[in-house]
């Protein structure tokens, strides 16, 4: 239905806004009204659509009832069903699924009732087709470059900041080896960079956040064994790290001095050998995430000064319970760093970490994270994106208009991966801004009417091959998201109203008005 749609968007633009001779018009109110006409058809798609999803025709009503429900479901999970918005993407969703040879990709499923809109998609023209595309191309190039000119981006650094965090961490890795090698204290992996910055866009205009993965493994003598600690939480997964001592009384391990926890008197262990883990960092045989975290400082404190950072940059630890947080500046830049610590949770990209999901979090609480396999995702897309590609700018931007609002930014970049997930990367360049910008929008409004957004990692079965999942995660039922809105009708109505508002907020900046 789009392509038919957006081509006749596209002769409309060719036939009511032509290219203007002297001074009648200048640039901005010609490209206000293009915009303005771009919005009006979208917002009438949007209710054909909604009509269909809420009112059942008469004359069909058991098949509309099962293709509204569809249509609900395709747009609510926003990737992991979407099947025909995934098909219409991979044909080419060029504006309208008008593809880069100039041929226009009809859906022979789409069934539009407007005379002049079939009239226009089913024109045998081809010189007309090709004429329509190329003026569309340059029409959206011109929409997306001055609402990129009119959009106020924040001035960041990102990929600079997250070098500097990484070489820091290389640095404190080398370090963290050569002082663990021999205790009974966990081993430190390289630090997996996590987080909006690390996947290269950033809700704050300052004050960005670099956080880092430190994935821990059991010291000799120990082993670790996660085990789920809220299996009756529906919507938070937590998991606790329980330390087991394992024997040692083996040739090689007695060779190297080490003494066995489980068969050596506990008198000479206490005489010849440091504390197991369960007596340093541990609470009832469980691993502890503040005491972690105090370890992790002092860790941080004593090894600074031997780093080649410290000449040049001033450190200073900021407060944490559940992580390692610390500030280093040089008088010129700044930059603010979280160390985050987990365990993975077998030979997968999912982990459990000592950042918090909810504001009373137990000690001994290890809640589950998907940030190492969604960082892996944006990773890959971008490997994959064209130079100028928008989708970052896109996430950015709808991240920092949500400010104020009941919709978290991670429900946001939830959509966002959708999106990027069900078709190619090529179809974010800065002539589809203005459309994919809709699009982000048009999911948002429509998951808030049917009260569902899902997970992107925990129940989607078309994640790509590359992001490894434990098989519990993997065969899970999709996890909703947006559940207060079903199960709650006050916040499902506060959520539509922002929504209402929050879509008129974005018209107003498209249209550039006050």
């Amino acid at each position: 239905m789009n392509s038919i749609v957006l081509l006749f968007v596209l002769l409309k633009s060719l036939i009511h806004y032509p290219q203007l001779v002297g001074d009648a018009w200048d640039e901005e109110t010609r490209f206000r009204m293009e915009v303005q006409a771009k919005q009006l058809e979208w917002e009438r798609i949007q209710q054909e659509l909604e009509a269909e999803q809420l009112t059942p025709k008469q004359n069909n009503g058991a098949n509309e009832e099962e293709a509204r429900n569809g249509d609900a479901n395709e747009d609510a999970d926003v990737g992991n069903a979407e099947e025909d918005d995934a098909n219409q993407e991979e044909d080419g969703n060029d504006d309208g699924n008008v593809q880069e040879d100039g041929h226009v990709a009809a859906n022979g499923e789409d069934n539009i009732e407007n005379d002049d809109v079939n009239e226009a998609a089913n024109a045998e023209n081809n010189d007309l087709a090709l004429a329509v595309y190329e003026t569309g191309t340059v029409f959206d190039d011109n929409i997306g470059r001055v609402l990129m000119e009119r959009i106020q981006w924040p001035v960041q650094e990102l990929q600079a900041g997250c070098q500097w965090t990484q070489n820091l961490m290389d640095n404190y890795g080398l370090y963290f080896g050569h002082v663990l090698a021999n205790s009974f204290y966990p081993g430190l992996q390289r630090a997996i960079g996590v987080g909006s910055a690390f996947e290269g866009w950033s809700p704050r205009e300052q004050d960005v956040v670099y956080q880092v993965l430190i994935p821990m493994t059991p010291p000799r003598g120990h082993s670790f064994h996660l085990e789920l600690d809220s299996a009756e939480q529906r919507h938070v997964r937590n998991f606790r790290v329980r330390v087991q001592l394992e024997c040692t009384c083996t040739k090689e391990q007695q060779a190297e001095g080490m003494l066995c926890f489980l068969h050596h008197p506990e008198e000479e262990l206490r005489s010849n050998q440091d504390p197991s883990l369960l007596d340093t960092l541990c609470t009832d045989s469980y691993l502890d995430v503040q005491k972690t975290a105090r370890w992790f400082y002092q860790l941080v404190r004593a090894i600074w000064p031997a780093l080649p950072q410290s000449h040049n940059w001033h450190l200073k630890l900021l407060p944490s319970t559940r992580s390692c947080q610390f500030q280093v500046t040089n008088g010129r830049k700044s930059f603010r760093i979280e160390m985050l610590f987990g365990v993975c949770r077998g030979d997968s990209d999912i982990f459990v970490s000592s950042q918090p999901r909810e504001a009373h979090t137990q000690s001994t609480a290890w809640p589950e994270t998907y940030a190492v396999a969604e960082a892996k995702f944006f990773k890959h897309i971008a490997e994959q994106a064209p130079r100028d590609s928008l989708h970052l700018k896109c996430l950015q931007f709808f991240t920092r208009l949500l400010l104020g609002f009941t919709f978290s930014t991670y429900s946001m970049k939830t959509i966002v991966m959708h999106m990027l997930n069900v078709g190619p990367v090529s179809q974010w360049r800065r002539r589809h801004f203005l459309n994919r910008l809709l699009d982000i929008s048009r999911c948002l409004r429509v998951c808030v009417l049917v009260k569902r957004l899902n997970h992107f990692i925990v129940g989607n079965q078309r994640l790509p091959h590359y992001i490894h999942l434990p098989p519990d995660i993997q065969a899970a039922p999709p996890y909703n998201l947006f559940h207060q809105l079903a199960e709650e009708p006050a916040v499902h109505t506060q959520a539509t109203y922002d929504c209402r508002i929050l879509l008129k907020g974005l018209k107003r900046i498209l249209l550039g008005e006050p």
